[in-house]
């Protein structure tokens, strides 16, 4: 075989002449070349070619050429036409080249941007990372500010139980005190020649240590107006009660007030027996309780009345006292004195109480517990009628129930603004040392 070696300047054209330096070269050292693209020429006259880019910017075109049947070489020159074609397609692969080229070089920006765009994004998650970090450990921070609260408020809470705890047994402690005041019952044994009344007067009872009254407390050196706890001597036990330290003196103990008509006392047998109301306001002390302190001595009663117009008056009773449950709190009420007209003593003297729930018909009618005759000249449990005058359209025709006194307007449809009964030693004297 013949192999044809040629080389061909870039810008020599396939149709110029050119410069043909044959090789020949044994069979075996033509498949050593190291060619860059193989093609089969035209057929089996043009045999075989390969082209090469040399480093000097030339191409290298080796063409093996097949013998002729005389064994001879073929005219180079037929295969100009292929030749040409080689040189046109070197060309275009150079040109493909070149465009690799600026392809590879854009590639290379762009991997270049991709590169710094990888970089800033790096940077950036560094300071996201260290952002999270910033946060997990303020959320840890928050998570111990929590636990600390949550401490504190369990501390808060069982401070707070064992407060109320503490308050409870005070409670408890002044309901003791309430029911057993700590003070001495009965430390004064009266002689056996004095008389049993003379036995209960206040000048020797102040000397025991537990108040038997208000009279009591205002010998022990009190003269305020209050609620104060007293122990009377026949029941024994504490009850509180409202005393009034500035009318007449002082040293009264209330057991009856009407102010408002905040309180209805429109109540049974029971309540009229236990009392009701608020000591601060309006009340009734209680039937037990009112013989209790009635019955431990002489007492004298006062009854003070308002009207609507503002104008006071008083009544006062020298003697009074009531008898138990068992004899119905039966009253008893004399030596009248005062600013007005008795219309309580002369008519209510002797007269059982009574409550509408117990059978009588007054007590019905007057919608009040009351020490009732036929029915009353004196009414002081009575409806509370705002403005004075009334008449008892909503509770039927039967007869009056207002709070009455009957001598203040000499009727039975006039109905007080305040009234209020209280009750102290006869032989009380302010301003006793005590």
């Amino acid at each position: 075989m013949s192999l044809l070696s040629l080389y061909s300047p870039p810008g020599w054209r396939v149709c110029s002449a050119f410069c043909i330096f044959i090789v020949l070269l044994p069979e075996a050292k033509a498949n050593n070349l190291n060619a860059t693209t193989q093609h089969n020429g035209g057929g089996s006259q043009c045999g075989e070619y390969t082209n090469q880019v040399m480093e000097d910017g030339m191409c290298r075109l080796v063409a093996t050429l097949p013998q002729l049947d005389e064994q001879r070489c073929p005219d180079m020159f037929r295969c100009t036409d292929e030749v040409s074609y080689w040189l046109h397609e070197n060309e275009e692969r150079k040109r493909q080249i070149e465009a690799l080229k600026e392809t590879i070089s854009e590639l290379q920006e762009e991997l270049r941007n991709h590169r710094h765009l990888i970089k800033v994004l790096q940077l950036q998650s560094e300071e996201r990372n260290h952002l999270n970090i910033s946060w997990t450990q303020r959320f840890h921070e928050l998570e111990v500010h929590y636990a600390e609260a949550t401490t504190l408020l369990h501390l808060q809470g069982t401070l707070i139980l064992d407060l109320q705890n503490q308050l409870f047994n005070l409670t408890l402690l002044v309901k003791k005190v309430k029911r057993s005041p700590g003070c001495l019952i009965n430390i004064v044994r009266p002689n056996t020649l004095m008389s049993a009344q003379e036995a209960l007067h206040p000048e020797i009872q102040h000397m025991r240590t537990c108040p038997i009254d208000c009279a009591s407390i205002y010998y022990n050196g009190v003269r305020r107006s209050g609620l104060y706890t007293v122990v009377p001597l026949l029941a024994g036990m504490p009850v509180e009660v409202y005393c009034d330290m500035d009318t007449d003196g002082g040293g009264w103990t209330v057991i009856q007030r009407r102010l408002d008509g905040s309180v209805s006392f429109d109540r049974s047998w029971r309540d009229y027996r236990d009392g009701f109301g608020d000591l601060h306001s309006e009340f009734w002390l209680g039937n037990d309780h009112i013989h209790d302190l009635s019955t431990q001595g002489d007492y004298s009663l006062r009854i003070d009345l308002e009207d609507w117009s503002h104008k006071h008056k008083h009544a006062l009773y020298q003697s009074f006292s009531v008898e138990d449950e068992e004899h119905q709190y039966r009253l008893h009420v004399s030596g009248f004195s005062g600013t007005m007209q008795d219309s309580f003593s002369w008519y209510h003297d002797k007269q059982s109480f009574s409550t509408p729930d117990s059978g009588n018909i007054c007590a019905e009618i007057s919608h009040a517990g009351w020490w009732y005759n036929q029915c009353f000249y004196a009414n002081l449990n009575g409806v509370y009628y705002r403005g004075g005058h009334y008449t008892p359209k909503g509770r039927g025709p039967l007869g009056p129930d207002g709070i009455v006194w009957y001598s203040w307007k000499d009727s039975d449809y006039y109905s007080l603004r305040k009234v209020s009964m209280m009750i102290r030693p006869r032989s009380f004297r302010s301003h006793l040392s005590p």
